[in-house]
């Protein structure tokens, strides 16, 4: 029988050591089949012989025995004889019976050895510490696991189990009821693996797309979409044609036309239900998504609203008349007049607590509302201001005058002027210190606010090849639209181009991607021309599974 536990020594040495003959290092090793006994847990376990192994492993004693005639005289001698030899005499005997049988004899040995290594030691461990030890494996590993057999997947399929992947990737939300609906009947399938797959296929079709066909909106006629808001599953669209129109981003179909302005819409904010929009008419209009209906038309200001920004039940508006006004949504009442800009005002931005705005005056302001007093004049740019960002503490500002500044919210002071771009920034997004601005000179910058530091130039081979229109942040990407008819994305972390999402057809030759909105699953572009090569409309793409595939799946 030691002849047996001393070619399995032999087997393990070949298992955890190199081909050169030098071990492992030490470190996660890939399991084959059900697992494989460590040498440290054979000792551990110290059979005597063979036998033994067998039996501790639930088999029985009488292995299986080689029926081709009685057994050759002598052999009990022999093997007498083998049992007195000492442990380096057995394996000088070994080495030379190995090398004198055939292969057919060979295979046999290893076919009555190597399932008696083979352990499934999950299925040994308590569930408790069998989890535990799963916690230690990547989701495709996880994945792979559930495979093994029947055991290990009701393991691998443990509900807590995928709630900690999904905390360790960010996702908060579990899978829907209608989308658990679609499981096999009888399958135990987690909810929180299926968030896990779900979110993890949805990255994946932003990143790398797939052969569906984007929606497409049509609506406006040939006129230009000014702005575009997103919220759920309701898409506004503003126009210069005077009206908005609300559209279902599930059927792409227009829910209803918004009319009353009698000037084009220039601006426009969102809540789930409610729809706010200004105009050159000089008034903003408070509407109802369900119904339609008009609820407040906001009067005061004396020429174009130029932007808005909304916060709870407030919006501040920005007007040619130099003014900001303040509003309360749901009684439409003017609360609060800010003067002190001398020209146009372009844009606004409100926490709830204070307002920030930019002007044609290349100042920039920060006011408190109650009081109507200009708390900070933000001077240093020599050109129009054209866009904002303020995060509560850092008011970022873009101008004309290719500059970014960085202020400090509290006292006025500019923290870092940003220089590298060529032309007007027209829009900015802010995250957690993470600024990306895009701008006419057809780049896209990633800043840290903080430093100063220019992380990224979103440029290269892959570039827009005119002014960027607009762009935003998604799942770790950044999305940005052009003149130049495309909207591409880009990796945040490393500002890799990954793909054009959206290529028009007039691209190069008129055709313009005007604004974009994105969720996490959804993106809108409104796209046209202004010379006729390209049809006003909206498309819409969903990167979320449908029901009939995540059921394939």
């Amino acid at each position: 029988m030691n002849f047996f536990w001393t070619l399995c020594k032999t087997r393990y040495q070949k298992l955890d050591h190199g081909p050169d003959g030098r071990p492992f290092s030490s470190g996660k090793k890939h399991c084959k089949g059900s697992g494989y006994l460590s040498p440290s847990s054979l000792v551990q376990a110290t059979p005597t012989t063979f036998g033994d192994l067998r039996l501790a492993n639930g088999h029985s004693a009488q292995r299986r025995r080689v029926t081709s005639g009685p057994p050759p005289s002598g052999l009990q001698d022999w093997l007498h004889t083998f049992q007195t030899w000492s442990g380096p005499e057995r394996l000088l005997a070994l080495d030379e019976l190995i090398d004198r049988c055939e292969t057919s004899q060979v295979k046999h040995m290893m076919q009555v050895i190597e399932p008696q290594f083979q352990r499934d030691f999950i299925s040994l461990l308590p569930k408790e510490l069998a989890l535990y030890v799963l916690t230690f494996l990547a989701p495709r590993d996880l994945l792979q696991a559930a495979q093994t057999c029947r055991y290990w997947r009701i393991l691998a399929e443990d509900n807590l189990l995928w709630r900690e992947k999904c905390r360790e990737e960010g996702i908060s939300e579990c899978t829907s009821l209608h989308r658990r609906k679609c499981a096999k009947p009888g399958a135990a399938v987690s909810p929180w693996k299926s968030a896990y797959i779900r979110q993890h296929c949805i990255e994946n079709n932003w990143r790398k797309g797939d052969s569906r066909e984007p929606m497409v909106l049509k609506g406006h006629d040939d006129h230009v979409i000014t702005c575009l808001q997103f919220s759920g599953d309701l898409i506004v669209s503003g126009s210069d044609d005077n009206t908005l129109k609300v559209w279902s981003a599930i059927t792409g179909k227009c829910l209803r036309t918004l009319t009353g302005h009698t000037g084009g819409v220039w601006c426009s904010e969102m809540t789930a239900s409610t729809v706010i929009s200004g105009s050159t008419d000089r008034t903003l209009r408070v509407w109802d998504t369900v119904s339609g209906e008009c609820v407040h038309t906001l009067y005061g200001h004396t020429s174009t609203v130029r932007c808005m920004h909304l916060h709870g039940n407030r919006v501040v508006s920005g007007s040619r008349d130099t003014t900001l006004r303040v509003w309360d949504v749901s009684s439409g009442r003017c609360e609060h007049v800010l003067t002190g800009h001398v020209a146009a005002v372009r844009c606004v931005q409100y926490d709830g607590r204070r307002v920030v705005s930019g002007g044609y005056d290349y100042m920039v302001k920060v006011w408190d509302p109650e009081t109507e007093v200009c708390l900070h004049t933000l001077q240093g740019h020599t050109n129009r201001v054209y866009s904002l960002q303020f995060d509560g503490v850092f008011v970022v500002s873009g101008s004309l005058d290719t500059s970014i500044r960085v202020w400090d919210a509290e006292t006025g002071g500019c923290v870092h002027t940003l220089t590298g771009h060529q032309s007007l920034t027209s829009g900015m997004e802010l995250r957690d210190n993470i600024l990306a601005s895009g701008n006419a000179d057809s780049t896209v910058r990633v800043w840290d606010i903080r430093t100063g530091q220019c992380l990224h130039t979103l440029q290269g081979p892959n570039k827009h090849q005119s002014a960027v229109t607009c762009l935003q942040f998604c799942r770790g990407l950044v999305l940005s639209s052009s003149d130049d008819g495309t909207v591409k994305l880009w990796d945040l972390k490393t500002g890799a181009w990954l793909r054009d999402v959206v290529a028009l057809q007039s691209r190069g030759s008129g055709g313009v991607v005007w604004r974009i909105r994105a969720s996490d699953t959804r993106l809108v572009c409104a796209a046209g021309s202004r010379n006729g090569t390209e049809e006003t409309k909206l498309l819409v793409l969903d990167f979320d599974l449908d029901d009939k595939k995540n059921e394939m799946d």
